[in-house]
């Protein structure tokens, strides 16, 4: 699939997915949905790729809908010709899913705006960090629309639900360190040193195991949703399953021979 409204790259372990409408500051259409999901399936079955960012092009991370989308979708609606379907497309009811459960670290680089949808992308990831010059807003009510994408489930979980309360009925977009105070984001970088932070955290990721990488992701997603016992009978799952790999008796060999592990996803 060739794309036309988002950017695919890949190196040393570590995928890229660009946002790719600088024009229009990257105004999120169907189209773009569309190859997101193409996107990350892609990255999912890479076995090379151990992590993936996901960013935007120029000085925007994503400004909202395109609203000439809106509109058409009003005007069809009053063509008699329906207006959007109560279970959303593809993009809008398995994608958030998908994100959350993305086998390898997801971390957004959040490089500008990230407003509408563009902030509510940015919350199934596991990591968000952010320019100085990102700016962050839940705008729906703006527009007569409410939280999408899993946003009212994931929002205060990640803020709590006051603040969570208070950013979607507020439609306040907030600054970049605001966001660093209540939690939204976990780290705020100048803005020529974004994409750097970035690759430097995803490289220490990518040191690690990725069948390991892939069960500690789960065992925490678990884990803040359940008891403390069961939090600790999924650990010893994960555990006893990962403690039978190549990739840990490789790692317990290279300590005792004292050298880098070479892990094989194994």
């Amino acid at each position: 699939m060739a794309y036309e409204t988002i950017l695919l790259e890949k190196k040393d372990g570590i995928a890229t997915i660009t946002l790719n409408r600088p024009e229009v500051l990257n105004a999120f259409t169907p189209k773009m949905g569309e190859e997101l999901v193409d996107a990350f399936r892609k990255v999912k079955e890479d076995k090379e790729t151990k992590v993936l960012i996901l960013t935007g092009a120029g000085r925007a991370f994503c400004s909202g809908a395109d609203i000439r989308g809106f509109n058409e979708q009003v005007e069809r609606h009053k063509r008699g010709e329906g207006g959007r379907e109560p279970e959303g497309t593809e993009f809008d009811t398995t994608m958030p899913l998908t994100m959350a459960n993305f086998p390898k670290p997801l971390i957004a680089a959040i490089n500008g705006p990230a407003v509408g949808i563009g902030f509510t992308l940015t919350l199934p990831c596991d990591l968000r960090l952010a320019s100085e010059k990102a700016r962050l807003g839940a705008v729906f009510t703006r527009v007569g629309l409410v939280p999408e994408f899993s946003s009212s489930y994931l929002l205060p979980k990640i803020v709590g639900l006051g603040k969570a309360l208070e950013l979607v009925l507020t439609a306040r977009i907030i600054e970049a360190h605001e966001a660093k105070e209540i939690g939204l984001v976990n780290k705020v970088v100048p803005a020529n040193k974004l994409m750097d932070e970035t690759l430097e955290m995803a490289q220490r990721m990518a040191k690690g195991a990725s069948v390991a990488l892939k069960w500690a992701k789960r065992a925490l997603h678990h884990g803040a949703g359940a008891t403390m016992l069961q939090a600790i009978q999924y650990e010893n799952f994960a555990q006893a399953h990962c403690a039978e790999t190549f990739d840990h008796e490789e790692a317990t060999k290279a300590f005792l021979e004292k050298r880098e592990p070479r892990f094989q996803g194994k």
